[in-house]
């Protein structure tokens, strides 16, 4: 039997689902993600792993405190733990995608295939936001995902989604990507889940597809759930309070880590924290905000409609009632839009009257304080990680899922 149990990343985004398979014990060959500023965050965490199985953490601690720039740091990791990232586009590039994964192999077998094609196309926002168009691509990506099944026959994939994947385009998506994988030789069950039940501190549903080869003595991994005991104030009560605009790299914690954030790991041993920065806001956005905390307090929830003629900002007042919207003490679900406005992802303290930060999105995604997300340029990360964080699997799910595959595969 191997040693290691080697895997591919697809559609890899940030690395938050690669980032729980690691910590369960798998190994990583290629990450595979089109998004040049999510490839460098990538490459930033495998840079991570690398010096600390080496032993030589403050190398990378020094690049988040600024003291080297990106090029500098990447000059003391092997070329081939930084090509392992792949930024290249699943579909348009599988045959070049394909040549590269073969030359990194080496020779090893792939025992695992993960990651999920960009949900918008299946969520109802997205599916409201194309209803004008005729075909969208990201419906058939996972036959480009059934590809890479096709070439390196993993014994097991995880492919992960929202849950209205199952419904899009009156199911018959999902009915056909159960034909395809069978086709493939693969058995497949599906299961929904809610992260808040899995140490995660968000209401956030996820499909969760896994399908093994049927001559491999496999079945559907039984993830238990457990009671949630923590809410949004364990996450956020040791960051220093902020204003808009903020932008300091570097930021002190304002308390020792409590119960959840040790348990978690959130708090993993740095004493500064990184990217706790902030999106500015005009004074009607404001005011806006304080109403909606004011509300919330009050136990309402602000409707856009609701919004006083002499501060309100959006002229729409039928779409989109919830435009505003403070995070609750089991925050919503984090999405990719908070990349382009805050407005859905309030603040509840009215002292400091802003959108949460990167790195408070973050964690509601579960991520550690060491994760840093990079931009296409240095210095430009802030609408480009919260896009990253928003598409991402919270780190906590994705390795309560890996553990238990991982315990399996060994077993077989």
């Amino acid at each position: 039997m191997e040693s290691q149990l080697y895997y591919i990343d697809l559609f890899a985004g940030a690395g938050g689902m690669s980032e729980g398979f690691m910590r369960a014990g798998f190994v990583p060959v290629a990450h595979v993600e089109h998004n040049t500023s999510a490839c460098f965050t990538l490459k930033t965490r495998m840079a991570y792993y690398y010096l600390k199985q080496a032993k030589k953490e403050d190398i990378y601690y020094s690049y988040l405190r600024g003291d080297m720039n990106r090029n500098e740091f990447y000059s003391y990791i092997p070329s081939e733990v930084l090509d392992s990232v792949i930024n290249k586009n699943i579909g348009k590039e599988n045959l070049s995608i394909f040549k590269t994964i073969d030359s990194i192999l080496g020779g090893k077998k792939i025992d695992l295939i993960i990651g999920g094609p960009p949900c918008q196309a299946y969520s109802y926002l997205g599916r409201a936001a194309l209803k004008h168009k005729k075909v969208d691509e990201r419906n058939t990506l996972y036959i480009h995902y059934g590809r890479f099944l096709k070439r390196y026959k993993p014994n097991v994939f995880v492919f992960e989604n929202v849950p209205g994947l199952l419904n899009a385009g009156n199911g018959r998506y999902y009915s056909n990507l159960r034909k395809y994988y069978k086709r493939l030789g693969y058995n497949i069950e599906t299961h929904k889940f809610n992260a808040y039940n899995h140490n995660v501190i968000q209401n956030r549903e996820r499909l969760i597809i896994v399908g093994w080869l049927k001559r491999f003595n496999f079945r559907y991994p039984e993830i238990d759930s457990s009671e949630n005991q923590f809410t949004r104030d364990d996450i956020f009560y040791d960051l220093p309070p902020i204003q808009p605009g903020h932008n300091k790299r570097l930021s002190d914690y304002l308390l020792p880590a409590n119960e959840y954030l040790s348990k978690t790991e959130i708090r993993n041993g740095l004493n500064f924290v990184t990217q706790h920065i902030t999106r500015p806001h005009n004074q009607r956005d404001l005011k806006i905000y304080s109403l909606a905390i004011q509300k919330l307090n009050d136990g309402i929830r602000l409707k856009n409609n609701e919004v006083p003629l002499e501060i309100r900002t959006q002229q729409n007042t039928v779409d989109f009632l919830d435009r505003f919207k403070v995070v609750g003490t089991i925050p919503h679900a984090m999405i990719a839009h908070i990349a382009k406005d805050g407005h859905h992802y309030i603040h509840p303290d009215h002292n400091q009257l802003r959108s949460i930060s990167v790195r408070e999105a973050a964690r509601i995604q579960s991520f550690p304080d060491d994760y840093f997300f990079e931009g296409f340029k240095e210095g430009q990360s802030r609408t480009s990680a919260f896009m990253q964080i928003g598409n991402a699997v919270p780190p906590l799910f994705a390795e309560k899922i890996a553990k238990v595959i991982f315990n399996q595969m060994f077993k077989k």
